[in-house]
């Protein structure tokens, strides 16, 4: 009989007074109430805000746990989807909240995708000037990136992301089993910024990438070990001051843009970063010191996990552009954009200019 797995050691997001806590395994939701006790002893009521989607697979569960633990937990539910990532639903949600009596001395917890992880954080953020939150996210994109660092915030009808603050949860959930659900397009979404941490941080990686691909790799191992990848980058650089979390944006540049230019929900948020992986890639050739066969590995490693590679015929190039002029990393009209100078290894460029995006939209159509 082969040995029980054991659980995998949390990652420990070391802030300071904000410091917390990433649990990475399975079967974790029955418990929750249990942690969440041991960080939040003093606070019973709470909201849970969800979508349609995960609500009815895990809130009940995660209800009864907090019950259990002696909390006041009330569910708000709002639509699946990006378009609940605004000023709108925030509104609804913050609305909620108060017709259930929370008050400074509640919390709020995040269960969902990275959507709601940060709908929810924003909306925890705001709250009677800010009360804490706790973490559960359920897709692949949000356990290895977004719920980890406490970028909270939501969307403008055209620009992503714009309104926000900086708000880091108290602890965070990582429940793997809640991945079993996930649709083929969602789960393949998240490994777009598992790539992404592959190629900033981390080229060995790639064989564990290849190894899931192939389904005998230790997710559990991948996950904690991207949340660790991520982590580290917020310690030293936790409200991106000095350029280093600012690496976490490889690919995002356009990606965003073209997210945007899409129509959010036609690109899922991870399809569109693949687009902006390739592209900043291409720029690394052309600019930096990646070489033309790393760059192919990158694209092939995309293309394995099911991820585009090719930019849509109806996109339009000026538009994409127009978008991304409205980018925080633009700034003064230069642009922070993360190159690569070889697989592993990241640095913020100051040499990339509007001209050379273009080519790159260019090269994402061949």
């Amino acid at each position: 009989m082969p040995p029980p797995v054991q659980p995998a050691r949390p990652v420990f997001v070391n802030l300071g007074p904000r410091s917390y806590l990433v649990q990475v395994g399975r079967d974790l939701l029955k418990t929750m109430g249990e942690e969440v006790n041991k960080k939040l002893p003093d606070r019973v009521k709470c909201a849970v805000v969800t979508d349609s989607n995960v609500g009815p697979l895990y809130a009940e569960k995660v209800l009864e746990s907090l019950r259990a633990a002696g909390k006041e937990p009330h569910l708000i539910t709002v639509p699946a989807g990006e378009s609940s990532k605004s000023l709108t639903c925030s509104e609804t949600v913050l609305g909620e909240m108060v017709r259930a009596g929370l008050d400074r001395k509640s919390f709020l917890v995040a269960l969902g995708g990275g959507v709601i992880g940060d709908l929810g954080g924003f909306c925890a953020a705001i709250y009677q000037r800010g009360i804490p939150y706790v973490q559960v996210p359920t897709t692949v994109l949000s356990q290895v990136d977004s719920s980890v660092g406490g970028k909270t915030g939501v969307n403008l009808p055209h620009a992503k992301n714009m309104v926000g603050c900086f708000h880091q949860p108290v602890h965070v959930i990582a429940d793997l089993d809640t991945l079993n659900s996930l649709p083929t397009r969602e789960w393949n979404e998240g490994f777009a910024e598992i790539i992404k941490h592959a190629c900033i941080r981390d080229a060995s990686m790639f064989d564990a990438i290849h190894n899931i691909a192939a389904g005998k790799g230790d997710l559990v191992a991948l996950i904690r070990r991207n949340i660790a990848i991520k982590a580290a980058i917020v310690e030293a650089d936790e409200f991106e001051t000095i350029g280093t979390r600012a690496l976490l944006n490889f690919g995002h540049t356009l990606g965003h843009a073209i997210e945007a230019a899409a129509g959010y929900g036609r690109l899922l948020h991870g399809e569109a970063i693949s687009l902006g992986l390739r592209a900043a890639a291409w720029l690394s050739v052309q600019i930096s010191d990646l070489t033309a066969d790393d760059y192919e590995r990158i694209v092939a490693l995309l293309k394995l996990c099911d991820l585009p590679a090719r930019l849509p015929d109806d996109l339009d190039s000026e538009e994409i552009m127009r978008i991304a002029r409205t980018d925080k990393k633009f700034e003064n009209g230069k642009i922070r954009f993360v190159l690569l100078r070889k697989i592993g290894e990241a640095y913020v460029s100051k040499d990339v200019i509007e001209g050379h995006l273009k080519q790159a939209l260019d090269e994402l159509r061949r």
